[in-house]
């Protein structure tokens, strides 16, 4: 028996509710691995990427920091990856799968975080989300065009995770991911970024422990750990009482998590003041968007050959680093002459 199969056949003790690899479809056929399963080899194609390097310099919520310690959104995605998997471990269920919708639901994320991602929104014709950009990326983008070939749940997952300002985990919605590792990865990643995102706020002094919603802090704790330790042990005690039918989180703990993430977009994330940052991210964008499009040749790639030029020209930019991006728009407005 080859190796695969030896890891295939060790996933039969997983909870029947798990997603098995051996199960999973994909877009194109190719030649299995002899020793990694399906969800293995996501996993691994999407650390390799490039579109994952280039996750450390992209914005978490804080626009080029000064501290080393700021969150950025390969840390971000880091924290989910663990969170995620610690909670798949105490559920059996499959952290191949976990892991690999972690590892790779944040890459189609824009320069300058969310702020970013409103520019885009406003200048793609039909709209732009990250998430979907981020299938865009695993689908078509990655390995010059050809896409990384990711299986079915792990595409599911990455699709799936967003929650935006809406429910953190509703079960009658059609949105919700279809495998309970991907509902894994969905509550992980609000309970990572509300977690530190408010640890970055009190380090920026944006914010102050007292201001925190004291419900808040009285069902969850007062420290960074504390915090996320007791949402985890909730997520993982409540799932087990219902026998893993899904994932999910006790009604308190949704109250607070919601409040958390409203305080965040009160005093965090829009707060007074952030207007002039957001005209200055438009600014930037914008001025790369306009030049790219009178001069599209030497920055968009020739794939995907079926899409427009226009389209490529927003995957360029949703692909770039701040760095890139700043970069970019200093060259575009003061060009070096020659004399």
């Amino acid at each position: 028996m080859i190796i695969r199969e030896r890891l295939e056949q060790r996933e039969n003790s997983l909870h029947p509710g798990a997603a098995r690899s051996r199960d999973a479809t994909k877009q194109r056929e190719e030649r299995k691995s002899p020793v990694r399963t399906e969800f293995q080899r996501d996993r691994d194609r999407i650390l390799h990427s490039k579109a994952f390097r280039r996750l450390k310099r992209k914005t978490q919520v804080f626009i080029s920091p000064e501290g080393d310690h700021y969150r950025t959104r390969l840390t971000h995605t880091l924290e989910v990856s663990q969170i995620s998997r610690t909670i798949a471990r105490a559920l059996n269920l499959n952290e191949d799968l976990t892991e690999a919708i972690a590892l790779g639901h944040d890459l189609g994320h824009t320069p300058f975080g969310h702020a970013g991602e409103r520019v885009l929104d406003a200048l793609t014709a039909n709209g732009f989300r990250h998430y979907q950009q981020s299938l865009r990326v695993v689908d078509h983008l990655e390995y010059h065009g050809k896409g990384l070939n990711l299986t079915d749940p792990v595409r599911d997952g990455i699709l799936r995770h967003s929650k935006g300002k809406g429910p953190i985990l509703a079960h009658d919605d059609p949105d919700m991911p279809a495998t309970l590792e991907g509902q894994v990865v969905r509550v992980s990643d609000i309970i990572a970024y509300v977690n530190h995102d408010v640890d970055d706020a009190l380090r920026a002094g944006m914010i102050t422990r007292e201001e925190i919603p004291e419900k808040t802090r009285r069902l969850l704790g007062n420290t960074f750990a504390k915090r996320i330790d007791t949402i985890v042990k909730d997520v993982i005690y409540r799932s087990l009482d219902i026998d893993l039918k899904h994932i999910a989180v006790s009604p308190e703990i949704i109250y607070v998590l919601e409040q958390l993430r409203d305080f965040l977009y009160q005093h965090v994330y829009w707060v007074k003041g952030s207007e002039t940052e957001m005209d200055k991210i438009q600014h930037i964008l914008s001025t790369i968007h306009q030049h790219v499009q009178n001069n599209p040749t030497p920055y968009v790639h020739p794939w995907p050959e079926k899409d427009s030029v226009e389209r490529r020209i927003i995957d360029f930019i949703a692909g770039m680093t701040d760095n890139y991006a700043l970069n970019l728009f200093k060259r575009i407005v003061t060009p070096r002459y020659r004399f």
